[in-house]
This record gives structure tokens, sequence and C-alpha cells, in this order.
């Protein structure tokens, strides 16, 4: 795909800045390609979003090049699937930062990894924007270099509690996740949040991911009393199969969670249509329709432009936005201030209201949880259509 500056923006003043300095005036162009490091598990069980954002950084990254690069030097997007194992992260990590010697890091994506690899980058201070959503993987003091770039798992519990509590005017709950790290974490703060507002959780379980049937879970669930399912997986084969258990009982009960439980795939896998029906999950403004079926502007322009050039039918739309706007966060850093990594950090310790795609990011020395809270919505799940989604009912 060939991508001009005249042929492409993304509607924000970021990227098109980036794209002018590396256009006009006379030639900037230092040695060598910029490197990015990208850490993204894109096979195994939990590779749902990092696909989704391997679709967005690619396509940014070949129109900022297209586009003559950062003051004339393209970005090399360096990538390694980590396949949502810690181990394979740790290694590369300390790939990028001592071999290949990127200019800061992307990922990885699954909080599992993260918890391993955050220390590992903040002791080498190297600048990391990352996705996962776990509490203690931003701490400014400790971890100075990370800069979060999604909503954190407090904000997604409240939301998911939220709805289920509110809306949905049940007190009876089940909580469930995965067996990784991400999972075991995010379950433990779900129930604690669920408590501490006075519901009752009847049942909770760490469930295997590629454990092939699920009627035994949904049994003990059922049997327990839970009014509602509360999910947290990044794995959309361990949705699906939960799901065709559903219907297997002919038990109506809701499905409330992560992202993943909206995501494309999952209509790839389950057994009918009629299966992914009230089943509600995170999502964002920036990718939701509204009662007249419209998306915002800012993202219905994005996706005029990316038409016929990015699959959004198996992934989430936010997977890919955020995606975009980690390469035009991170050019226009460079651009501002080089390649060092230590120009990069307070770079970002000095954003206020970046216009993304995904959404506004906004960080300070001593806050780097970015992204706003009033933008952390509710799905209906089985609404997608070019990975957005309609609002969940009675959610506003």
């Amino acid at each position: 795909m060939t991508i001009t500056r005249r042929e492409f923006t993304l509607g924000t003043a970021g990227l098109a800045g980036v794209a002018s300095a590396g256009l006009l005036g006379p030639a900037l162009a230092q040695s060598g390609t910029i490197k990015i490091g990208w850490l993204g598990a894109l096979t195994g069980a939990s590779s749902a979003p990092g696909i989704g954002f391997d679709r967005g950084l690619r396509y940014a990254v070949e129109a900022v090049n297209g586009a003559g690069g950062v003051k004339g030097r393209m970005i090399e997007l360096v990538t390694r699937d980590t396949q949502g194992d810690p181990t394979k992260a740790v290694n590369a990590t300390q790939e990028m930062i001592s071999s290949v010697k990127v200019a800061a890091i992307f990922g990885p994506t699954n909080s599992g990894e993260a918890l391993a690899t955050t220390p590992i980058m903040a002791r080498a201070k190297m600048p990391n924007l990352h996705p996962c959503v776990v509490n203690s993987l931003i701490d400014p003091r400790k971890y100075p270099n990370s800069f979060r770039i999604a909503p954190s798992n407090s904000q997604w519990d409240d939301a998911v509690r939220h709805y289920c509590l509110q809306v949905l005017k049940i007190k009876k709950v089940a909580v469930i996740g995965d067996t990784t790290g991400y999972g075991t974490t995010a379950t433990g703060d779900s129930v604690a949040g669920f408590k501490k507002d006075g519901a009752e959780v009847v049942y909770t379980a760490q469930i295997d991911a590629t454990q092939p049937d699920m009627t035994p879970d949904m049994l003990r669930m059922k049997n327990a009393g839970a009014q509602a399912i509360v999910a947290w997986s990044t794995s959309t084969g361990m949705a699906a199969r939960l799901f065709n258990a559903r219907a297997g009982l002919s038990w109506d009960v809701p499905f409330v969670g992560h992202p993943s439980l909206g995501s494309g795939e999952v209509g790839r896998l389950i057994d009918k249509p009629a299966n992914w029906d009230r089943v509600y999950t995170v999502n964002y403004r920036s990718c939701s329709f509204d009662a007249q079926g419209r998306l915002p502007a800012r993202t219905q322009k994005f996706l005029d432009r990316a038409k016929g050039k990015i699959d959004l039918k198996d992934t989430l739309l936010w997977w890919v936005l955020c995606g975009v706007d980690v390469v035009q966060l991170l050019a226009k850093a460079i651009e501002t201030e080089g390649t060092a990594g230590p120009g990069l950090i307070k770079y970002f310790d000095g954003l206020t209201n970046y216009p993304g795609l995904f959404g506004d990011y906004t960080w300070s020395v001593t806050q780097h949880n970015g992204y706003p809270t009033d933008e952390v919505v509710m799905g209906a799940a089985n609404s997608s259509k070019d990975g957005a989604l309609n609002l969940a009912p009675g959610y506003g």
C-alpha cells in the first residue's frame, strides 16, 4: 500500500505536523531508521488484542513513512510475538534494549507479561507506551518511563459494575477470568469492587482459556444463583465457548465484561448468532454508534480513509485506533525531542489533551494514566460493525 501526504490524514494535528516536518524544507535526515519496539501476543489464546493493535501500528507506520518519515527518517517497527508468555516477553524486551537499541517500546499487550517487563524497562529508562489495564503497572515513582495509553482496570471495573448494579439491577454475580496474570488480577479487583458496593459474589473462578467444554463451569455458576456473569479474559475462544455453553443450558443470563467479548472473532466461533445475545462489553465513545447509527466525526473520517486497507471484520476498532495513536504520538515526540529516552519521557510528561483517534490523552510527571474516564462506556457485543459497537441498552 502506498500512501502519500496528500492522500492520507488521520484527522489530528499531531500526525499532520509530523508529515509536514518530513516533507517541507531542506532535508533533515539522519542516518538509519528510527526503531520502535512492538511486543505483542500475535499468536496463542490471548492474541486477539495484539492482532488488532498490529493492524493499526502497521497502517500508521506506512502512512508516516509514505509522507516522508520523521524529519526525513523512516520508522522501522521491530516486532516480536510474545505469544502471551511472560518469559518470551522478558527475553524480547532485553533484546530490544541491549541489541536492537529501539527508541521506545509499545507493549506488551497482556498485563501478565507487562508485570514482568515493566521493571526491566524502568531500569533501562526505556520509554514505554502500553495498553495494559492492571492498576499497579502505572506508578510514576517506580516506573517514570511507563505511560498507559488505555483505561486502567479501575475504569473498566467501574463501568462494568455500574452497568450490572444500576442498569441491569442485579445483586448476585459470578466473576470469572482466565488463568493468566491478567485474568487472576482482574478477577480479584472485580470481586473486591462488587463486594464494596454491596453486591453478592456467588461464584468466582479462574478458567483455563483452552478448556474445550465450559458447561461444568456454567452449571456451577447457575447453581450458585448468578444473575449475571462478569468475565475478564482476552481469549475470544474462551468467550465463544462460554456463550455456546450458556445456550446449551437454555440459561438467559447476561455476560458483562472485557472488551474481547465483543470482538468480531467471537462471531466466527459461536455456534449461532443468537448465542451472542445479552453480552455487554466495555467499549468507548470514540468507537460507539449513537442512536442514529453514527460514529464520532473523527472516527468516521479515519474509517473513510482506511476503507479496504485494514481488515476490521474480526477485531475491535479501539485496538486498531490505539495502534495508530501509538505511532502518531511517538512520531510527534521524536520530531520534537529526538530519539533519546529522557527527551521522550519529558515530552509525554507534559502532554495535555492530545487529540488521538481512540481518545484524548493527558499525562503529567505525577499521573501516567492518561485516558479520560468519561470516554469509557458499555456496548452491545453482537452489534459489531467495522469493530465499533452500539451503546448497550439502557446506557446513555
